[in-house]
């Protein structure tokens, strides 16, 4: 096991005790209604609904898959995901108000709001069992099996899944007893944490002396590594040439006319949905679940990846690059 430093513990100390007295402080408000329990009384502030929304898209996995993004294509890699962007925007401004005001108390009971009748209750089944057990489940999966990477080199000495779940024993135990309005508020606590960690690391990292500061990166770096937008109509068979992501022009169309508004991504759904939808029906009124939703979009997009696009390109520098 790696020695932790008496900062560490300090900081996993009081990240606990922190989180579990906003569970229990909330505890009782949140198991008077049912509403309080999942939509918290519907009364979030624009700040932690739209925090917890931004929160709840950053997992384990979230800052390998960037990575990996920045490894194989540059920062113009992150188009994958940035491209959702636009369906972002449309709910912040077409389809917030709207959830809010149309107060259900989950995205699924929406479906027997706008249809009706049998179909309406047999597509609100499917809806909730396909994503609610199949597709959760893949979701579930990848973040506990980057968990488990991560506890693979920061605990070596004891089983990963084991920890894992104690972790989930945890989260479990403080989501039941807080509903949503503690958790919202745990997720913005937790995300002040998460930031400040990967800005500290971002900062570490570029100080190394194999980096040598961001001049002494960007120099390091092949041009196009710092590309930030694609290249259209020069892709190679593999879609990748020369560290940059490359698109073909009827790749670039399909990203840009269909596939924002056509695929379904926990956070990026067109229009809202999941959790996202959650939190913008627990906002007080339709101007805070604008806000709310407007707040997490700009976060989400352009505040939370760059500490990690950063610590990504210091990676290419100072880890040499696999040969497959």
């Amino acid at each position: 096991m790696h020695a932790f430093h008496w900062l560490d513990i300090t900081v996993i100390v009081v990240f606990f005790i922190i989180i579990f007295g906003v569970a229990a402080y909330y505890s009782k408000r949140a198991g008077q209604t049912t509403e309080s329990f999942f939509l918290s009384g519907r009364d979030l502030p624009w700040w932690v609904a739209g925090t917890a929304m931004v929160a709840t898209t950053f997992a384990a996995d979230t800052p390998l898959a960037v990575t990996e993004l920045v490894a194989k294509n540059g920062i113009a890699g992150n188009w994958l995901w940035w491209n959702m962007l636009i369906g972002g925007m449309l709910t912040v401004f077409f389809f917030s108000r709207l959830w809010r005001r149309s107060g259900v108390m989950t995205d699924v009971e929406f479906i027997e709001l706008r249809y009706s009748g049998k179909p309406a209750a047999v597509l609100r089944g499917f809806r909730a069992i396909y994503l609610g057990l199949f597709a959760n489940a893949i979701v579930m999966g990848w973040v506990n099996k980057a968990m488990e990477k991560i506890f693979q080199v920061t605990i070596p000495g004891i089983e990963p899944f084991l920890l894992v779940t104690l972790v989930a024993i945890i989260i479990a135990i403080y989501a039941s007893a807080s509903g949503l309005l503690g958790t919202a508020r745990t997720d913005s606590i937790q995300f002040v944490f998460a930031m400040v960690g990967c800005i500290v690391l971002a900062i570490i990292v570029v100080k190394l002396p194999e980096v040598g500061g961001m001049v002494a990166l960007k120099e390091k770096l092949a041009p196009q590594v710092l590309d930030f937008f694609p290249k259209v109509g020069q892709a190679s068979a593999s879609g990748i040439t020369g560290g940059v992501l490359s698109l073909s022009v009827g790749a670039f169309i399909a990203h840009i006319g269909l596939q924002w508004w056509s695929s379904w991504y926990p956070g990026s759904d067109p229009g809202g949905g999941g959790y996202v939808a959650q939190r913008m029906m627990s906002a007080k009124d339709e101007k805070h679940s604008l806000f709310a939703t407007l707040w997490f979009t700009i976060a989400h997009y352009t505040l939370r990846p760059w500490p990690w696009i950063i610590v990504a390109l210091a990676a290419l520098v100072i880890l040499p690059r696999a040969k497959n």
